[in-house]
């Protein structure tokens, strides 16, 4: 397999299918590594590829939407809980590494900041909607040693909720645009990256007002 398939949503999915799927899921959620992913856009073109059109989106590639909905939240609790683990084990040396690319103490930051404002609850479900969160929020509640019980139930909520709602947005979008599907399946990725990243660009923007009015 080339490695550059991991990096390319639409590979993902045509080429490795759910197992495929399920690894970027997990691996996007429990390790650090899964920040250079794309796991919003992997999950979204999963539901399309399940969806009555998913042929026509990603030739042989239709997924089974039943297996799909079922595993999708079990890779995102277990990687959830993996993420924690290493926080928790490792603590703050777990992201002493120089900035590159794709990491950098902001996103750390930032994060940490979501958690203390909005609380373990709200950032453990609305965190799995912003890209860089999804990876570094739960390592983040095992380096401030979150209570292992509240993490685990609001890590599951947390991944139930964002898998169903990307899978579903993606299953839905498939059925309605049939066999038009492959001719707006840019235009949908696109529509639904930004979605994502409209959290972070509220918080950014907040961020930016609150420092503005405060000079």
């Amino acid at each position: 397999m080339d490695l550059s398939t991991l990096f390319d949503a639409s590979a993902v999915v045509s080429t490795l299918g759910l197992i495929g799927v399920l690894g970027i899921i997990f691996m996007e959620t429990g390790l650090l590594i899964g920040l250079v992913f794309p796991g919003g856009e992997v999950v979204f073109l999963a539901g399309m590829a399940a969806s009555s059109s998913g042929a026509n989106v990603l030739g042989d590639a239709k997924l089974s939407a039943p297996l799909l909905f079922l595993t999708a939240p079990i890779a995102a609790i277990v990687g959830g809980e993996v993420g924690y683990w290493f926080g928790r084990k490792y603590g703050r040396k777990f992201f002493e590494r120089p900035d590159t690319r794709f990491f950098n103490q902001n996103m750390v930051k930032r994060v940490e900041k979501l958690l203390a404002k909005y609380g373990p609850r709200k950032a453990l479900v609305f965190g799995r909607f912003i890209p860089f969160a999804r990876t570094l929020l739960n390592p983040t509640c095992g380096v401030v040693l979150l209570e292992r019980k509240l993490f685990s139930t609001w890590n599951a909520i947390g991944a139930i909720i964002w898998t169903q709602v990307a899978i579903g947005i993606g299953y839905l979008l498939g059925d309605a645009l049939g066999d038009r599907a492959n001719s707006y399946l840019y235009i949908a990725v696109g529509v639904i990256v930004l979605i994502t990243l409209i959290p972070m660009a509220y918080g950014l923007f907040k961020e930016w007002r609150t420092k503005h009015h405060l000079s």
